[in-house]
């Protein structure tokens, strides 16, 4: 009887089809496919200042797409905002979930919800998504800004890992805006050096950035408000 040896390729498309199933390196395929999707998504930028949160993201333009459909900084409380990238209908069932969050929060113990507890749970809904049978992983990342005792700079990834940071970058410009940030960020920093870093950053993550094809977000206090199309000129 002749042994027949199956070639690596047929060993790995036995796990990548499963996302419950690890492979014997100790990896699960489906996860990794998620987070290239938001590797290869326009860069996203976030950097907290003294008493708030700068967000930027870079997006893709098209003449005839109404602007309201392609914005990929959203308010989800007046306290709170959230920046992705990844797939955009992911991103719309997770926000619309943070939405309803933060809403039954405030109904039931009568105050606004935590930035920490309102990334938790979005991170705990994504994990989930990684340990079902018969679905897939949530292919987005967000980068989760907010104000309460302090300001708050969080990341949540297809995997439901949740990380704070006082500065960081998504998307498939990360690497070379993060070495921006990591050689200029500085703590305290004013909202007008926060939000001219974060172009810095963008721009060197992203070969055509303009007015036109670039968001910005604050969050200063508990309020959070976008830059008009005049404001971003004017710094930009």
């Amino acid at each position: 009887m002749v042994d027949i040896e199956v070639p690596e390729m047929g060993s790995k498309m036995a796990y990548d089809r499963a996302i419950v199933v690890f492979s014997p390196e100790g990896r699960l395929y489906q996860v990794e496919y998620a987070q290239k999707t938001v590797d290869i998504a326009p860069t996203a930028v976030g950097i907290t200042f003294k008493g708030g949160v700068v967000l930027l993201a870079a997006k893709s333009i098209n003449k005839l797409l109404a602007s309201e459909y392609s914005e990929k900084i959203v308010k989800i409380d007046d306290h709170i905002a959230i920046c992705f990238c990844g797939m955009a209908g992911d991103a719309r069932v997770l926000i619309d979930f943070a939405r309803i969050s933060s809403q039954l929060n405030r109904i039931t113990f009568n105050e606004p919800i935590t930035v920490q507890a309102l990334a938790k749970k979005i991170a705990n809904r994504k994990q989930q998504y990684t340990q079902i049978g018969g679905i897939r992983p949530f292919g987005v990342s967000f980068l989760v800004a907010g104000y309460d005792d302090r300001e708050h700079l969080l990341e949540t990834d297809p995997a439901g890992t949740m990380r704070e940071w006082k500065a960081h970058a998504i998307g498939h410009g990360a690497k070379q805006a993060k070495q921006v940030l990591e050689k200029e960020f500085k703590p305290n920093m004013s909202k007008e050096h926060a939000i001219l870093l974060g172009l810095k950053a963008l721009k060197q993550a992203e070969k055509k950035v303009s007015t036109k094809n670039v968001e910005i977000g604050i969050i200063e206090g508990n309020k959070f408000r976008k830059l008009d199309q005049n404001e971003i000129k004017k710094v930009f």
